[in-house]
């Protein structure tokens, strides 16, 4: 399965990772590649996420440590015979959405 980033979700990658920086580096380095890591492996097993009711198709969330990843699972077209994971949103559990 293919692995892809929205705009928006590398924008949150981007943000949260300057938001923990600004407090600890180290530990800013260290989120960052485990939820990278957490992200590669759902892709291995994209249907562990719950599906969103109320939002069209098959959008799902999953949870990992403090994070929240909303992602979609695109099924292969005639441009490709490979399924896609989009990953389209993530953010901290303690944010204002």
């Amino acid at each position: 399965m293919k692995l892809e980033f929205s705009e928006a979700a590398v924008e949150d990658l981007i943000r949260l990772r300057k938001f923990i920086a600004e407090h600890n580096p180290e530990a800013a380095r260290r989120v960052s590649r485990r939820l990278i890591s957490a992200i590669q492996k759902l892709a291995k097993t994209p249907q562990i996420g719950w599906v969103v009711p109320e939002l069209p198709g098959e959008i799902r969330d999953f949870v990992f440590g403090h994070h929240v990843v909303r992602y979609a699972v695109v099924c292969p077209s005639e441009q490709s015979e490979e399924s896609t994971l989009c990953i389209l949103k993530i953010w901290h559990g303690k944010e204002n959405r």
